[in-house]
C-alpha cells in the first residue's frame, strides 16, 4: 500500500464532549476524517475509572473498525482537580500535585502504547503565583525528562505543544526546553496552526516550515492575532491553502487535528463544516485557486 500523499484531517473529542465515544468515532468516519485527537476525560477513555485495560480494548476495537487513526491528548480541563482548570501541572509548586500529572501522563503513555497511537499530547501549563520562573523551568525540564524516559520504554512519541499564556508559549520556548532535555528523539512536537497566527513572529506558513523537522502532530483552527480563541473555519483570520500546502511541503504525514473544545454543543454540525472547508482548502491550494473560501459556520444549534 503506498504511503498517504496528503493531510490526514482529524478532529478532537474534547469538541464532541456531548457525544458518547464509539458514536463519536462513527460519526467522524462517517465524515471522511482519518483520526481523532482522544482527550482522555471522564467521559472519554477515563484513565482513572474501573475496568481501564477492558475499555482501552474497547476502543481500539472501535478504532479499528473506523479506520481511524489516533493520538491521545491529555488536556482535559477539571481531570485531576474538580476545582482549577488545567491543574495540578508539571510547574506546581506542591510536589504532590506535580506527581498527579506526571501519573496522567504516564497512564496517557500506557494508553497510548495500547492504542497504536501516533503521539502523546501535553504541555507545560502556567507557574504558581509564588513560582519563579527559573524554578518553574526547573520542574517542567525535570517532569519532561521523566515522561521521555516512559516514552521510550513504551515506543511511542510525546508531543508537545506550546500554548499561548503557558511558560512555554511559542515555538522558541519549545526549541529551548528541547535543548535542555538533550534533544531526546521522542520528544516532539504538537505545532498549533491558531496559535501561530496568535502570537508567532512569523507568517503562518512559515512556522510549519520552522517545526518541520520535529512535527509528530498539528492541530488546526481559525484565529485572529492577539487573541487566543479557537475559531471555527472561516471566522478567523488565517488563509489556510498555503498552511496546507507548507505542510505537504515539509513531508508531514501525521494527523491535522481539527481543536474546536468550545463546540461541543454544535459538535456534529462543527465537525462537518470542519472537514468540508479543509478538503476546499486542499483542493484551492492543488489548484492555486485564490478564490473566497464558504461562508463562516453558521451555528444552528444553541448552547
Amino acid at each position: 500500500m503506498s504511503a498517504p500523499t496528503g493531510p490526514r484531517f482529524s478532529y478532537g473529542t474534547n469538541g464532541l464532549a456531548d457525544h458518547r465515544l464509539g458514536d463519536a468515532l462513527r460519526l467522524l468516519a462517517d465524515l471522511g476524517y482519518e483520526g481523532v485527537a482522544l482527550t482522555l476525560d471522564h467521559q472519554h477513555l477515563d484513565p482513572y475509572a474501573p475496568g481501564l485495560a477492558a475499555r482501552v480494548d474497547e476502543v481500539r476495537r472501535a478504532l479499528d473498525a473506523t479506520g481511524l487513526a489516533v493520538v491521545v491528548e491529555t488536556g482535559a480541563r477539571y481531570l485531576l482537580d474538580p476545582r482549577r482548570k488545567h491543574r495540578p501541572t508539571l510547574l506546581s509548586a506542591e510536589p504532590e500535585g506535580r506527581e498527579l500529572r506526571l501519573d496522567l501522563l504516564r497512564r496517557a503513555v500506557g494508553i497510548g502504547a495500547e492504542l497504536g497511537a501516533g503521539a502523546v499530547h501535553f504541555w507545560s501549563g502556567t507557574p504558581d503565583p509564588d513560582t519563579t520562573r527559573e524554578q518553574a523551568w526547573q520542574r517542567l525540564v525535570d517532569g519532561c525528562a521523566e515522561t521521555v524516559g516512559h516514552a521510550e520504554a513504551a515506543g511511542i512519541d510525546l508531543a508537545f505543544e506550546p500554548e499561548p499564556g503557558m511558560l512555554v508559549a511559542d515555538l522558541a520556548g519549545y526549541r529551548r526546553l528541547l535543548a535542555d532535555l538533550g534533544r531526546p528523539d521522542r520528544f516532539r512536537l504538537t505545532l498549533d496552526i491558531g496559535h501561530c497566527r496568535c502570537l508567532e513572529p512569523y507568517p503562518v506558513a512559515d512556522c510549519v516550515a520552522l517545526a518541520a523537522d520535529r512535527l509528530a502532530h498539528v492541530q488546526i483552527e481559525d484565529m485572529r492575532r492577539g487573541t487566543h480563541e479557537h475559531l471555527p473555519f472561516g471566522e478567523g483570520e488565517i488563509d489556510f491553502p498555503p498552511v496546507l500546502g507548507a505542510l505537504a511541503d515539509a513531508g508531514y504525514r501525521g494527523l491535522v487535528s481539527v481543536e474546536l473544545p468550545r463546540h461541543s454543543h454544535a459538535g456534529a454540525e462543527t465537525a462537518r463544516h470542519s472537514i468540508a472547508f479543509l478538503r476546499e482548502a486542499a483542493a484551492r491550494h492543488a489548484s492555486r485557486d485564490t478564490r473566497p473560501q464558504q461562508e463562516p459556520l453558521k451555528e444552528a444549534v444553541p448552547a
